[in-house]
């Protein structure tokens, strides 16, 4: 079931459209619904790489 990142426009973000995570793009959204909730906000600052730069990490 994909998460809030489904209509993300980042091709590193839809990558984890379908994680489990219910992951949201940083915005006024997200850090309204943390409020409302209060709950802290994880940040994930994650990276991608090309598949043999990834593989000799």
């Amino acid at each position: 079931m994909p998460n809030c990142l489904v209509h993300a426009t980042s091709p590193y973000l839809l990558q984890h459209q379908d994680n489990p995570v219910d992951w949201w793009e940083r915005g006024d959204e997200a850090f309204a619904e943390a409020r409302r909730r209060d709950v802290p906000v994880p940040v994930s600052i994650g990276w991608a790489a090309r598949h043999w730069c990834h593989v000799m990490i």
